[in-house]
């Protein structure tokens, strides 16, 4: 099912996770047995990254079909720009389509592990918004999209950036997922700027519960995230305790969660890491509590 068919139809809030092709026979075992645990969870989608230059690409639709076909799980493929010409996207936008499945994230993705510098391929497309064209005007996907509560790291300024994100969505776009993020109202305030904008679709909060401390400093580092100063703190003092950072982890995503469902996000995107835990439980607490039943805001935020 088409996911911008999923949140059109939700009477509640959607939940979906995000995966990477593993690099290894092990990391392809711990994958399995995470989308087999958090598959029994029941969510609305999942869905598999696109790795740069050649890294795990070729496994993106190979992981995403079983999902759909073994799993019965609806997926959606990430596709990005990186070292690619128009020849090779449209081969794998055909691999997708001859897979069954029907929803696209259309990326123009980071450079290759070890470049710093953005280059498109020669024969390739430069921007997502280019990919979600040739996506929208040739396919029948739903097409998803990126956005970034912090602004991207290379747009100058939000409303330069709101900008782009609109034509994205001109260009095809259906629903949007959120860059992970911590504070709460840097998504409440992106979102009534890109409202204010004229963009009009779903926007998905991308959660990253955090189970590791020297990880997601690396993380948030890398794509721009902040980390607010006393989520900070609590972290620096359980630093030398990895059980109590995944434990404060896990209680502060699942509070972030709970907060933005009462408040109209329609749905959490979350990304596991391909680790089941932190997401099961974080998951399982929310629909115990379904904090969405005191919403304060219209479901169509």
């Amino acid at each position: 099912m088409r996911i911008d068919e999923i949140l059109e139809a939700a009477t509640e809030p959607v939940f979906s996770f995000e995966f990477f092709p593993p690099k290894t026979p092990e990391g392809e075992v711990m994958l399995r047995e995470t989308l087999t645990t958090l598959g029994d969870l029941g969510p609305d989608f999942v869905s598999v990254t696109y790795g740069a230059g050649g890294t795990t690409r070729a496994r993106t639709v190979e992981i995403t079909k079983w999902i759909k076909q073994d799993l019965g799980i609806e997926a959606m493929a990430h596709l990005s720009c990186v070292g690619e010409s128009v020849e090779r996207l449209r081969e794998i936008l055909g691999e997708v389509g001859e897979a069954g499945i029907e929803n696209v994230l259309a990326l123009r993705g980071d450079p290759p592990r070890g470049e710093t510098e953005w280059r498109p391929h020669p024969g390739g497309l430069e921007y997502s918004t280019q990919l979600a064209a040739l996506i929208a005007s040739d396919y029948g996907y739903s097409i998803g999209a990126a956005c970034f509560p912090e602004v991207h790291p290379e747009a100058t300024d939000l409303a330069s950036d709101l900008r782009f994100l609109k034509e994205k969505v001109q260009a095809g776009a259906r629903f949007l997922i959120t860059q992970l993020f911590f504070d709460n109202e840097l998504y409440f305030d992106f979102v009534r700027e890109a409202r204010a904008a004229g963009i009009d679709v779903p926007i998905l909060a991308g959660i990253m519960p955090v189970t590791n401390f020297k990880q997601i400093t690396t993380i948030t580092g890398m794509c721009g995230a902040s980390i607010p100063e006393g989520l900070r703190a609590e972290l620096d003092r359980r630093a030398d305790d990895p059980d109590a950072v995944l434990q404060f982890g896990v209680a502060y995503a699942t509070e972030q969660c709970a907060d933005l469902l009462r408040r109209g996000a329609p749905g959490i995107h979350f990304y596991t890491l391909n680790r089941s835990p932190a997401t099961r439980a974080i998951l399982a607490s929310l629909r115990l509590h379904r904090p969405w039943d005191r919403r304060e805001a219209p479901a169509a935020l």
